[in-house]
């Protein structure tokens, strides 16, 4: 459990925020200069708050009342940054070895072979940093910051400085963590993928300071956090179960509150839950029941809201049995229909726009 009420300037920039973290993963998401790696530094150590309290696992870190500012090295924090930070000298069991060694035996409750295990780095464990990938190198500095038993672990975009297949490699991995080992975690991000497939809770950072922070779910579907999630990203998130495939024309189905979905094979086995973003811009309204229609997903609902926004564009909020499912069209669209509050219409969404990179699997 992370608590925090910090302020500090850096010169024209504040940071001022008011923060309560539980378990699983709560993600840091913001522009570039909204305050996130500002505010990692700080609970970690590494930056001093002017005035606040910061208080991890029960334990008082920093306190500027009670003069209280505990080094880094005493705050029992993993830390992983962009860059793995690896001793290019050791082998990769050495240096996982030296977070280890950083905690009294008494206190080492996480296993090396768990910690081995898990990352899938069993292989590398002779290997120099300099013979492997970045995928592999983030790994094992996953590893090392693990075994130093932390309280919670800080994770400062690790997956920026890498490419679309080693961060796709990656997330899998870091997806484990906080329910493998019953560690909180406190994630960097800019990427909504990231966001999407490893937040419990998510926290929206703007001009330093924390400006919504609630389930990835609830945020993600609310209009006017559309400035801060990203005009491009606007669209509900859904919770779903994988409950079929169908191989012999490519799809599988998506069972949620609101009925089932269709969207393209999804490479994961029956009865997984997923997390389903369905963007705004590719649900279409219909008054009326469509006839022989190509679209695959036709889902009965009833409009909860209206919101006029930049352009002429409209965003409706449609409630489909309890889950809510965002579209945005056209002024014109909502004139021509009479579209209003209470009213029932048909949301639509064709297979084909749910992306692989919009669904992802959910760790139990």
């Amino acid at each position: 459990m992370l608590e925090l009420s910090i302020r500090r300037r850096q010169g024209d920039f504040q940071v001022a925020v008011d923060l309560a973290a539980g378990p699983g993963v709560t993600a840091l998401f913001g522009r570039s200069g909204s305050g996130k790696s500002s505010l990692i530094a700080m609970v970690a150590g590494l930056a001093r708050p002017d005035q606040g309290r910061i208080v991890v696992a029960g334990r008082v870190l920093f306190d500027a009342q009670a003069r209280i500012d505990l080094p880094p090295e005493a705050r029992r924090l993993g830390v992983v940054f962009q860059d793995p930070r690896l001793f290019p000298h050791l082998s990769v069991r050495a240096n996982l070895e030296f977070g280890r060694k950083r905690v009294p035996a008494a206190e080492r409750t996480i296993a090396v072979d768990a910690v081995v295990e898990v990352l899938g780095i069993a292989h590398l464990l002779d290997r120099r940093p300099a013979l492997l990938s970045g995928g592999e190198k983030q790994r094992v500095a996953i590893g090392r910051a693990l075994l130093a038993c932390p309280r919670i672990l800080l994770m400062d975009e690790p997956l920026a400085a890498l490419d679309a297949p080693r961060k796709a490699e990656l997330l899998p991995f870091i997806a484990t963590l906080a329910r493998r080992f019953a560690i909180p975690i406190l994630y960097v991000s800019h990427a909504m993928d990231e966001v999407l497939r490893l937040a419990d809770t998510l926290v929206l950072m703007d001009d330093g300071r924390a400006v919504a922070v609630g389930p990835v779910e609830d945020l993600l579907a609310r209009p006017h956090l559309r400035p801060l999630t990203g005009r491009y990203d606007a669209g509900a998130v859904l919770d779903c179960t994988v409950s079929g495939h169908d191989d012999s024309h490519g799809v599988s189905r998506l069972a949620f509150a609101g009925g089932t979905l269709i969207a393209g094979r999804i490479a994961l086995p029956v009865g997984t839950a997923v997390r389903v973003r369905i963007h705004a811009r590719d649900v279409a309204l219909a008054v009326d029941p469509p006839g022989r229609i190509s679209v695959r997903n036709v889902l009965p609902g009833v409009i909860r809201s209206l919101e006029t926004g930049e352009g002429h564009v409209v965003d409706v909020m449609v409630e489909c049995g309890g889950a809510l499912l965002w579209a945005q069209i056209t002024a014109l669209a909502q004139a021509q229909l009479g579209l209003k509050p209470g009213m029932r219409v048909h949301a639509l969404v064709k297979a084909v726009t749910i992306a692989r990179s919009d669904v992802a699997g959910r760790e139990g």
